[in-house]
């Protein structure tokens, strides 16, 4: 089995010769998996992916952008294409899988005749600006390959990329004039005032280069291009569409005040071309650099140095092919549709962030050099931890997960703060959300025993972050052992978060023999029971004066309550490092669970979230398009029910997941959600990261093997599945019976066999031993 790290991902490339040949050499299980993944599942309802071209974890994501009526909508477009739209704007160069924030969609390209058009036009009025019509019967998309044929102006455009370059070929109709507009004044969700400066271009070689510098979600962003012809113009225009704009309604440039008048560069290039008389298409490549344009052409020339559009597309295929056969999943066409496309999802973040040189851009907006590592950025760190990064640990290298922890270091020297990222992309923060979740990332790597990284260090960066008294109540929090709600918001919510970060970082400095930061963090993990309020059996806020905030509605959610992006129905089972604590804190195990089933068996009225976008997915309470109830289906088996899990997870895999557009029941968040789903599948899933502990659900395919890195194979069969037989009757590790609800990580990669007999009827004696239970820190 052959794994692609980011390492060995270039590497792989440039071994591959680009012709038309490297789908021959698919293994008929790599061709397999390629096959069953469909781009287009999560590009509707609320899934917010995209269905356009990318390597795994590749920095360019050339994808098309569908017409938004108003920036009031960019919810629904934060990955610039909506399954739903009937227009395409055009195809930009970056974009977001699946997150609740709108930004990126750089360097726009898109292909027109006849006639030129400098505005986007009306949406409800065909040809009156360059954006075309399209139908979804025209469109094709592969992992690696998107292709669509734009009805207004006639032409068919086809995109697949390198790491760091995309390529388009457009096929133009005969006789008429064709054109490439490239449009920097904006991108799919923009607004008066993003884009700071941008430039372009023409060289005397014909290579257009240029940049834009954003203040969008992060502020002062900047990014490089070049980009080539493979025909030579017949013209071009160079539209400096220079304006004034006022700061209203945003804040402005450090540099400037509101109301203050600012120049506004937002250059546009028209390209010309004779191709409705010339023989064959127009291809167009162009690469991207946090540097400069030099790096940008340096990066053009190094991964797409010729003409072969074909060549390209097929070294991805065998890219996406190898990455994807690291697990070879057995099941019906739809079962493998979705594990494959979940897999898939889960290899577009985070994103490479550095040129062919090895140079970035960091938190501090100077250029940085990454020595022996590879430097990534886009870190939805709130969402990833649960799932994401411990499923990397398995499917990709221990080198991939070694970048990633040396990426989250440098980001942590380089800042301004000195802490670790919290939610990153392009090297910069946007401080979204809440916790310190770059640590358990750390954490989990650490405890697996990857460690290809400065570990004193990574302590010391975690402890920093876990201490960074300015933000979101960290200093109240280290004072008082909860985060007052009389002085910071979502209160109830950071106070759990942070106590189970702060486990994490027990664990790591217990193993490193650091015995005053194990004992201080020890207690800090212990702060759950703060917020824990034995009358109501929920997790409220407290004010400083140590009492819970009152009135209090457990159904109550938004922005202004105690929780974040949830409810005290959804948050008050956050205590992942101490389910045997919780389960004691409600008065034992039958009282947790029946507080479980009312949850998941409530009827509600799915109206009560219309203002809290976010939480979708709903069954009763529970909402599995958000992810801090990710874990709650798996706490049955903490309790000694286990067969109770089995039947949430059923629930749960038959409602929220489809293989069609919307079958994603909430944002995928860079991952998340399939991430989910790809374990879940399995048969188990990592309800405590840095525990080295997954718990056992129940499987969803008859038979699936991971390919592990050194040749090792861990296969899972679940003999008698079927819809009439869906619970674990027995389950047997190496041939032993197993009689605990938990695998470790250590026995997942030595490889194996993990067999369950399924059968009709719960079986309510397997794994209910109490003394044989997963970890939880207050039964150590």
């Amino acid at each position: 089995m052959r794994h692609v790290g980011v390492l060995g991902l270039a590497g792989l490339l440039a071994a591959l010769p680009l012709s038309g040949t490297a789908a021959q050499r698919l293994t008929p299980a790599e061709q397999a998996a390629f096959d069953a993944v469909d781009p287009f599942i999560g590009s509707g309802g609320e899934g917010h992916t995209f269905p356009g071209a990318t390597l795994p974890f590749g920095m360019v994501q050339l994808s098309p952008d569908t017409q938004i009526k108003s920036r009031k909508d960019g919810y629904g477009w934060a990955a610039g294409y909506r399954h739903s739209d009937s227009t395409i704007v055009g195809f930009s160069h970056t974009h977001f899988s699946g997150s609740g924030h709108s930004d990126l969609g750089d360097f726009l390209l898109m292909p027109s005749t006849g006639e030129v058009k400098l505005e986007r036009g009306d949406i409800d009025k065909p040809g009156s600006g360059f954006t075309s019509r399209f139908r979804h019967q025209t469109e094709t998309a592969q992992p690696g390959y998107y292709a669509v044929t734009l009805d207004d102006a006639g032409v068919r455009a086809e995109l697949t990329t390198t790491a760091r370059v995309g390529v388009h070929r457009y096929t133009f109709p005969k006789g008429k004039p064709g054109h490439v507009i490239l449009d920097m004044r904006t991108s799919m969700y923009d607004y008066p005032g993003k884009v700071l400066w941008s430039r372009v271009r023409l060289r005397a070689d014909g290579t257009v280069t240029g940049f834009r510098e954003t203040r969008g979600w992060a502020p002062g962003r900047q990014l490089y291009f070049a980009m080539r012809f493979s025909k030579p113009l017949t013209g071009h225009t160079l539209n400096d569409t220079e304006q004034d704009v006022i700061y209203k309604g945003f804040a402005p440039p450090a540099d400037k005040a509101p109301g203050q008048r600012a120049q506004i560069e937002g250059r546009q290039l028209v390209a010309s071309f004779d191709v409705g008389n010339a023989g064959g298409p127009l291809l167009v490549k162009l690469a991207i650099s946090p540097v400069s344009e030099e790096n940008a052409i340096a990066n053009l020339d190094a991964e797409v140095p010729g003409w072969d559009f074909d060549g390209v597309r097929d070294a991805a295929r065998q890219t996406w092919a190898t990455a994807l056969a690291a697990v070879q999943a057995q099941g019906t066409p739809v079962q493998r549709t979705q594990f494959y496309t979940a897999l898939y999802h889960t290899f577009l973040g985070p994103t490479l962030f550095m040129d062919v040189d090895g140079r970035y851009r960091g938190p501090d907006n100077a250029v940085h050099q990454a020595k022996g590592w590879t430097n990534y950025s886009t870190f939805s760190l709130w969402d990833t931890y649960r799932a994401l990064h411990p499923l990397l640990t398995i499917v990709q290298p221990a080198a991939h997960t070694n970048d990633i922890v040396n990426s989250l270091l440098a980001a942590r020297r380089e800042s301004p703060y000195g802490i670790l990222p919290i939610w990153a992309f392009n090297g910069l923060e946007t401080w979204c959300m809440i916790g310190y979740h770059a640590v358990p990332v750390i954490a989990d790597a650490y405890m697996k025993g990857i460690r290809g990284y400065d570990t004193r260090q990574a302590l010391e960066a975690m402890v920093a972050s876990a201490n960074y008294g300015p933000y979101d109540g960290i200093a109240q929090y280290r004072e008082l052992g909860y985060v007052p709600i009389d002085e910071e918001g979502e209160a109830a919510s950071k106070t759990l978060e942070y106590a189970f970060d702060d486990w994490t970082i027990a664990q790591v400095a217990r193993d490193m023999g650091d015995a005053g930061v194990t004992a201080e963090f020890d207690k800090r993990a212990g702060n759950w029971k703060h917020a824990f309020d034995p009358a109501t059996g929920f997790m409220r806020a407290r004010k400083r004066d140590g009492s819970f905030r009152e009135p209090f509605d457990p159904t109550a959610s938004g922005y202004g309550t105690d929780y974040t992006e949830g409810n005290a129905w959804q948050y008050s089972w956050y205590v992942p490092q101490d389910v045997a604590g919780l389960v004691k804190a409600h008065g034992g195990a039958d009282a947790l669970l029946g507080k479980l089933d009312a949850a998941f068996d409530a009827k509600v009225d799915p109206k009560v979230f219309e203002h809290m976008e976010d939480i979708t997915g709903l069954i009763g309470w529970y909402a599995h398009g958000n992810e801090p109830g990710h874990h709650v289906a798996y706490l049955y088996a903490y309790a000694g029910q286990p067969w109770r899990t089995q039947q949430r997870l059923k629930q749960i895999m038959d409602t929220q997941y489809k293989a069609t557009p919307d079958g994603l029941a909430g944002n995928d968040d860079l991952g998340q959600m399939s991430a989910w789903y790809v374990f879940t599948a399995l048969g188990f899933y990592p309800v405590t990261p840095g525990s080295n502990q997954y718990i056992i659900g129940r499987p969803f395919l008859p038979r699936a093997t991971l390919n592990l890195e050194g040749g090792k194979r861990f296969t899972v069969i679940a003999d008698g599945l079927d819809a009439a037989h869906p619970y674990v009757g027995s389950v047997l590790l190496n041939g032993k019976p197993l009689d605990r609800a938990y695998l470790t990580h250590a026995q997942i990669m030595a490889g194996g066999e993990l067999r369950f007999t399924m059968q009709a009827q719960p079986n309510t004696t397997w794994a209910t031993d109490l003394g044989k239970l997963p970890y939880s820190m207050s039964s150590q």
